[in-house]
């Protein structure tokens, strides 16, 4: 599974770019906002440090405006994927985007007709939003599940599934368990998934150790 980070903070993709664990980047004019800064700046800086996908999210909701954005945002980097909402322009702008060879992902997926309506104009990832449907007393990650299987019965798909709006670790590894190719984390739940109460207590009862021997490496 690759493992991307939705955040807009360029620290935070410093930081984690150094552990090797960071595959990509999602962001949306929302988190961008949060910095204060101009998206194109923002977009074109994190592709600079990101060697795989990074989401730009178009800012309009009619099918000429997000094509005509989709192309100005693709001019930033070769690895700028077209974030696209999932709806009727949605749609016919990931169409037309796709047949020009621009990478897209499709966002704000609920129910697995609209992944397979994503799937089918081109899109290179649907996103679907498994905490969201939780909220409202969904099954999010049956969503998951039903994508993954529907995309695996057709070998002409090759739409991968970027599991979004993960809330906790829990959402991440059912997510892995079913064959999901991406799951966009938050900051906050990438740590998370690093703690367990014996992990620390392991290391403090071994740095008790070392310090009783009075000696160091260095």
């Amino acid at each position: 599974m690759k493992f991307f980070v939705d955040t807009a903070e360029i620290d935070e993709i410093k930081a984690l770019l150094e552990t090797g664990l960071l595959n990509g980047v999602t962001t949306n004019p929302s988190l961008i906002a949060k910095s204060g800064r101009n998206i194109l700046e923002v977009l074109k800086e994190i592709c600079a440090l990101v060697p795989g996908p990074v989401s730009g999210e178009v800012t309009t909701t009619v099918a000429a405006d997000m094509i005509a954005e989709g192309k100005k945002l693709a001019e930033i980097a070769d690895n700028l994927v077209v974030k696209l909402p999932l709806t009727f322009d949605g749609i016919k702008a990931c169409y037309a985007l796709s047949q020009e060879g621009i990478k897209t992902n499709v966002t704000l997926c609920f129910s697995s007709a609209q992944a397979l309506l994503a799937a089918k104009a081109g899109a290179t990832y649907i996103s679907p939003f498994v905490g969201r449907l939780d909220d409202i007393a969904q099954d999010g990650m049956g969503l998951i599940a039903d994508i993954c299987q529907v995309y695996s019965m057709y070998p002409d798909i090759h739409t991968e599934v970027l599991v979004a709006s993960i809330r906790n670790p829990i959402h991440l590894m059912e997510a892995a368990k079913m064959g999901a190719d991406v799951a966009t984390i938050p900051p906050k739940v990438i740590h998370q998934l690093f703690k367990h109460p014996l992990t620390d207590a392991g290391l403090e009862a071994f740095m008790k150790d070392v310090a009783s021997t009075k000696q160091s490496i260095l």
